[in-house]
């Protein structure tokens, strides 16, 4: 008895030891930036809208636009036709131990399914409770983010 109750400490300290508050967190983000890209699969503008901040900024090119309207506005062309002109799902979540901001990436694909880029987007939890894009830049496709990356800077300095 005593060896199944020793087996039992030990798995119960193994799972507090791997499940962290931050897993939770990465879960939540996860799930809506799963939620944000339905929005465009589904055809939802204003689902969309509604992931974003008041304030968000998305990058592009040499000019950025600044804010939930502009960005909205911007994206409609998207929204037009009856089919999603592209899809993306998160492969990289990340969040501060704070639980304040959060970081998404992964990949951007065409209706054939063949990656045409890499989405990088921060996320903010609001005074609401909800998870909203703060800041977004694609980039062309930029290989596996789950791929095993040097623990220092740039070619590991």
């Amino acid at each position: 008895m005593h060896r199944h109750l020793m087996v039992g400490l030990c798995l119960l300290v193994a799972v507090s030891v791997s499940a962290t508050p931050n897993d939770d967190m990465c879960a939540r983000v996860r799930e809506a930036e799963q939620k944000f890209a339905d929005t465009m699969a589904r055809r939802d503008q204003v689902g969309f809208s509604a992931c974003l901040a008041e304030e968000a900024v998305f990058m592009g090119g040499s000019s950025a636009l600044r804010g939930r309207t502009a960005v909205t506005d911007a994206w409609e062309a998207f929204f037009t036709e009856a089919a999603a002109p592209f899809s993306w799902e998160p492969e990289v979540v990340q969040v501060l131990d704070s639980g304040s901001l959060a970081f998404s990436s992964g990949p951007v694909f065409a209706p054939t399914g063949e990656r045409i880029g890499t989405f990088n987007s921060v996320w903010r939890l609001e005074s609401d409770g909800r998870w909203r894009v703060v800041f977004d830049k694609g980039c062309p496709p930029c290989g596996d983010a789950s791929a095993e990356e040097p623990e220092s800077g740039p070619a590991g300095q």
